[in-house]
C-alpha cells in the first residue's frame, strides 16, 4: 500500500498515520490515535516507578573513644534507620594518635556490628578508607 493511500485511511478514520520502522524496505506504518498511545505510555512509565523502591543511605559516625551509653544510643539510631528498610553507613574516625590503636576501634565497630545485628547484617568486614574504618549494614528481610 502506498503512503498516500495509507494517508488517506488514516484522515476518513480520525487517526494517525505512525511509522514504525522508518529504515525497514519498505518502511513500517501503523494507523492509531497518537495522542492515546502516548498518554499509555506515560501512564505505564507511571506505575512502574510507584512500584520502584528507593533505598537510601544513612550516615553513623563513631569514635573509637565512644562510651557505653553513646555507643548503644547511636546503635538505636541505626536500628531505627534499619527498621525503615534504609541502609546504614557506619564510619569510624580515627584522629592523629588514634591511628595507633586500631585494635580499639576494631572493637567498638565489632560491638556496634553485634549490637544490631537483629535488624542488619554487614555486607562485609569494616575496611579502612583513609583514616575511617568503614561498614555498610544491609537492612534485614
Amino acid at each position: 500500500m502506498s503512503a498516500k493511500e495509507a494517508q488517506s485511511i488514516a484522515n476518513s478514520r480520525d487517526l494517525d498515520l505512525v511509522m514504525i520502522s522508518p529504515n525497514a524496505k519498505p518502511p513500517v506504518c501503523k494507523i492509531m490515535d497518537y495522542g492515546k498511545y502516548k498518554y499509555e505510555q506515560a501512564r505505564k512509565e507511571k506505575e512502574s516507578k510507584k512500584k520502584q523502591k528507593v533505598i537510601n543511605v544513612k550516615e553513623v559516625r563513631l569514635r573509637p573513644g565512644i562510651e557505653d551509653n553513646d555507643l548503644n544510643t547511636k546503635a538505636n539510631q541505626a536500628m531505627k534507620f534499619l527498621k525503615k528498610g534504609d541502609k546504614v553507613k557506619v564510619e569510624l574516625r580515627f584522629r592523629g594518635r588514634e591511628l595507633g590503636h586500631k585494635d580499639i576501634g576494631k572493637e567498638v565497630m565489632l560491638k556496634f556490628i553485634d549490637i544490631v545485628k537483629e535488624f542488619g547484617e554487614p555486607t562485609k568486614a569494616p575496611a579502612f578508607e583513609g583514616n575511617n574504618m568503614v561498614v555498610m549494614i544491609d537492612p534485614k528481610k
